[in-house]
């Protein structure tokens, strides 16, 4: 620009003595360029700001963070606030990493670090060797069979593995300068952050157990994600976990090339989830479930508490003033084409206020303030319908599914509702009508779209009527039926809505239920008496569990197996008396084994009290 300025300056100089019209065409020259030369200045200007700003922006979330971690480098003054860098350093050098686990398998594994590292540019975890080092469980080449651990509570999912390279702690004269993290890191992979189903399903009810298991990780433990993705739209959620700034993978970059947490947890506990997504078999509820509707209940109350949200306790007098009825609206695709029409039908029919919600319109804290408070949630099948979640206790669920498509296959907010004490009604409406459907073949693959397909292929997906059991995740017919549009047919909907209602009695508000189980009965013994060289009889008596006497238990019963010494195979009774004499195929001189227990309404069983031996 100074250059310009300079050639301008002279350009005047010489024009200073011309004729008339060689002077007004020069002036007229000068002026056209100097308009140019104002105009792109302006526009440098602007794009130099523009720059500049978003420079500073970066700077600022940077300086953000890095005033969070209290990252300290050996130059700076150090004060009882701030990490000792040159403790941390030497702690590195001479104890270098150590580890111990639970867990017996990778699918079931945490494990808590010290002075775990990770180096920004190789991408890798490192596990500094010295000699005192600890590393439980020593799995030796086995830790890579496949893994150590699961980073996500998705089970055995390759792209979720845990492993690290070890390095003797002698190599750290030879790498860059550690910098240190002090928080109490929390390290895990979230699975799918752009899907609100999985952000709770996968991530937010896991990491919230996870943290219950370890005092250490609290509200001041730092989260680190490391999976890859970035923010996503619902990474407000997640910070519900920590009074702290989540940190991101891409993120460690911007502290340096080795980062070491001196303490961390590696993993996610699973124990909180309900379901499996369909990489071995077809999807559907995990077989073995250990989570009740108690710890959902007890999640999502934290959670609201976490976000401001209270609900007002509501009446069971049978009063509907205050009941109404919510209905997820989806505004892009698996659209309800008659809206408007089925929400007029249910304020009628139900004679209750309806409320439309939409994640794509709506925040999430305002959608799970109403949905906390509604007598019925009705929706298309999808990710928004893990707001179930939120529901009061007996609630309706009405889920809706498109042609072809088969309710009992699909079923993660049904197993969801159905856990026991979780005390939601569930009902599931499917679309048997083709001609009530909208489907889009030539939509991207993701969305349904089978314009890629083999003609053959595109014909029999058009055609058929039910999607067939399949894996995940890329089943060209399920993704076509399961993004079609849909007209529900009213009538038949508020068929299936009303059995539903008549069936759990309206929406009266059950209780939560008591699980308590029984505890070991006391003082059992035995009795033996031989009448016969071929008769014998054993008489067993105990008293009531200790518990029992502080419960409302309405039936009460034991259970008692006999097994003679020796054999493999024994005699179970069901008894509703504490004493009994057993005479059935019970043989003289001979050493019989037997165990009992208390049993609470059928089904809450008691631990069995120590083994009786009794020898007739």
């Amino acid at each position: 620009m100074a250059r310009r300025a300079a050639q301008s300056s002279d350009s005047q100089q010489m024009l200073e003595y011309p004729s008339s019209s060689t002077a007004m065409m020069h002036t007229s020259v000068v002026s056209c360029r100097r308009s140019l030369g104002v105009l792109f200045n302006g526009l440098l200007v602007s794009v130099v700001a523009a720059l500049l700003w978003e420079y500073s922006k970066l700077r600022e979330h940077a300086a953000m963070l890095e005033e969070e971690l209290h990252m300290t480098q050996p130059s700076q003054e150090l004060t009882q606030a701030h990490l000792d860098y040159h403790l941390a350093l030497r702690a590195l050098h001479e104890d270098g990493t150590r580890m111990v686990c639970s867990g017996k398998m990778h699918t079931d594994r945490i494990c808590r670090f010290d002075y775990l590292c990770y180096n920004t540019e190789a991408e890798e975890f490192v596990f500094f060797h010295s000699n005192s080092s600890i590393m439980l469980p020593n799995l030796g080449s086995r830790r890579f069979q496949p893994a150590l651990l699961d980073m996500s509570s998705v089970e055995d999912h390759s792209t979720q593995y845990f492993n690290y390279l070890e390095l003797p702690a002698a190599a750290l004269r030879f790498l860059p300068k550690p910098v240190f993290v002090p928080d109490v890191a929390f390290i895990l992979n979230r699975f799918n952050p752009d899907n609100i189903m999985h952000v709770f399903h996968d991530d937010l009810l896991p990491a919230f157990y996870t943290m219950k298991l370890y005092s250490d990780l609290d509200e001041k433990a730092r989260l680190v994600f490391m999976e890859g993705w970035g923010e996503g739209p619902h990474f407000d959620l997640y910070k519900v976990l920590s009074n702290k700034q989540p940190l991101l993978k891409e993120q460690l970059r911007n502290f340096g090339k080795l980062i070491c947490f001196t303490k961390s947890y590696v993993g996610l506990s699973k124990m909180t989830t309900w379901y499996q997504y369909g990489f071995v078999q077809p999807q559907g509820p995990k077989a073995n479930l250990l989570v009740s509707g108690n710890e959902i209940r007890q999640f999502s109350k934290a959670f609201m508490d976490k976000i401001n949200i209270t609900v007002e306790a509501k009446g069971t007098d049978g009063n509907d003033k205050d009941k109404y009825i919510v209905v997820f609206s989806r505004l892009t695709t698996r659209l309800i084409l008659n809206e408007a029409e089925l929400i007029m039908a249910l304020a009628q029919t139900f004679q209750m206020k309806v409320f439309k919600v939409s994640l794509e319109e709506q925040s999430f804290p305002s959608i799970v303030q109403v949905v906390s408070g509604a007598s019925m949630l009705v929706s298309m099948h999808g990710a928004q319908l893990i707001t179930s979640l939120f529901l009061p206790r007996g609630a309706l669920v009405v889920e809706l599914f498109p042609f072809a498509v088969n309710p009992e296959h699909y079923t993660p907010y049904k197993t969801l509702a159905t856990l026991p004490g979780m005390d939601i009604n569930y009902v599931s409406w499917r679309n048997t009508k083709k001609e009530n459907t909208v489907t889009h073949p030539d939509r991207p693959w993701e969305q349904g779209g089978i314009a890629h397909l083999e003609k053959d292929e595109q014909e029999r997906i058009s055609a058929s009527k039910e999607v067939s059991r399949h894996l995940c995740c890329r089943n060209a017919e399920w993704l076509f039926r399961i993004y079609q549009d849909t007209k529900v047919d009213i009538p038949s909907l508020l068929e299936v809505v009303r059995e539903a209602v008549k069936s759990q009695h309206g929406f009266k508000m059950s209780k939560p239920a008591s699980k308590i189980h029984p505890g070991r009965v006391r003082e059992a013994q035995c009795h033996t008496s031989v009448q016969a060289a071929d008769k014998a009889k054993i008489t067993v008596s105990w008293q009531i569990p200790w518990n029992l006497k502080y419960l409302k238990v309405k039936e009460v019963k034991y259970e008692v197996w006999i097994q003679e010494q020796g054999e493999n195979t024994y005699m179970p009774y069901i008894l509703p008396q504490q004493n009994y004499t057993f005479s059935e195929n019970i043989k003289p001189f001979t050493t019989y084994l037997v165990w009992v227990r208390c049993i609470f309404s059928s089904n809450l069983l008691g631990p069995f009290a120590d083994v009786l031996v009794c020898r007739t």
